[in-house]
């Protein structure tokens, strides 16, 4: 029969292999130890516009032969249900 001490010995190896199996796994789950993702590119704006009266963000990109993807893809912090007199708005730029 097993003394004691290496009855201890086997459960405290038993132990430890399962925190490091545990350890592992959380690991591969919130990928931890994988390669960064290369963050998006941010849209460059070129030209903008001072927005009038009455203006929309539809109304705009139509004036610059935008759709409203195109127009959106460029401003993407805007509030169309904001804009304000004077708000600069980018009437040409790249997304990527």
């Amino acid at each position: 029969m097993a003394s004691n001490g290496s009855s201890t010995f086997y459960l405290l190896s038993l132990v430890l292999a399962l925190l490091l199996l545990v350890s592992s796994a959380e690991a591969l789950a919130f990928g931890i130890g994988r390669a960064p993702m290369p963050a998006p590119l941010a849209p460059r704006c070129n030209d903008v516009y001072g927005a009038k009266q009455g203006d929309t963000c539809f109304a705009v990109a139509q004036m610059f032969n935008l759709t409203p993807a195109q127009f959106s893809a460029i401003n993407p912090n805007l509030d169309c249900d904001k804009v304000f007199i004077g708000q600069w708005l980018c009437v040409k730029g790249t997304t990527a």
